[in-house]
């Protein structure tokens, strides 16, 4: 008997609106891939991802200037701050398997290399899942649920315009947009401290730790891609997110952490917003 596709398995995490139910969905999903229970991807397999995920009633999407900022100091502005991390780390969640149903058969990616890379996309989808349900559990013990905000729409942006190059994607979401995240969290995490939320800090402590990993996974086959095209991998990646990225990237940049990652400052430092 046949195993069922990975690709369509991604499809359905995809496809699916509900968030407890997307989370699960992710969360079997990479069992399934453990166990040895779904089929990996031929080279040349069709993209299986849909034009946009499947998103539910609530939050509100609005564009990100319109959303709400609050002070940390009361139980609202905590309350904000993790409703912005949970909105994220859902997100998180379609560009993990987007990036399987959408280029799991990608041709720049060697048959013996195939299977590394859905694992890697499959356990950081698994990872985003984890986060995703943890902070919206500290949600619903601070008195509110995840949809209770609105939130802006701009990871998938991104996403949706790099859709037709899998060199782009990489460059974009892991190396950018979540190395933006190591860049910013262990400020969020020591003001959570200051006011005395230790429980949050702690959450946030866990996915900042766990995203390096992230992170270095979109480095590593952003190289292996740029090999495979016999492309100079800092020129291209800036090229690409020239390209791709609106704005220049902002300061400051947690050198160590994206040193960690395998993400050297002279592929970054050139597209900084200012110089040093």
């Amino acid at each position: 008997m046949s195993l069922p596709c990975l690709q369509a398995a991604a499809a359905e995490i995809l496809n699916t609106a509900d968030p407890s139910a997307k989370a699960a969905a992710a969360r079997r999903c990479a069992a399934a891939w453990a166990a040895g229970a779904l089929k990996l991807p031929e080279s040349g397999a069709e993209n299986l991802a849909p034009d946009r995920p499947a998103r539910p009633h609530k939050p509100q999407l609005l564009p990100p200037g319109q959303v709400p900022r609050r002070r940390l100091g009361s139980v609202a502005g905590r309350f904000a701050l993790l409703h912005a991390v949970a909105h994220i780390e859902f997100n998180a969640i379609d560009l993990a398997f987007d990036l399987i149903a959408r280029f799991g058969g990608d041709r720049r990616i060697s048959d013996e290399d195939r299977a590394p890379f859905v694992s890697d996309w499959i356990s950081v989808g698994d990872d985003e899942a984890r986060h995703f349900e943890m902070i919206r559990a500290r949600l619903v013990e601070l008195g509110g649920d995840y949809g209770d905000l609105p939130a802006h729409d701009g990871l998938w942006e991104a996403a949706n315009a790099t859709r037709d190059d899998l060199a782009a994607r990489l460059a974009v979401a892991p190396m950018v947009l979540e190395a933006r995240g190591l860049d910013v969290t262990p400020g969020m995490i020591d003001k959570l401290k200051s006011v005395g939320d230790t429980d949050s800090a702690a959450l946030l402590n866990v996915i900042y730790t766990e995203e390096v990993g992230h992170v270095e996974a979109g480095r590593r086959w952003f190289e292996a891609v740029c090999a495979s095209e016999g492309l100079e991998p800092r020129d291209h990646f800036q090229t690409l997110v020239r390209t791709y990225f609106k704005g220049d990237l902002k300061r400051p940049f947690n050198t160590a952490a994206r040193d960690q990652a395998g993400v050297p400052g002279d592929w970054y430092e050139p597209l900084a917003d200012t110089p040093v």
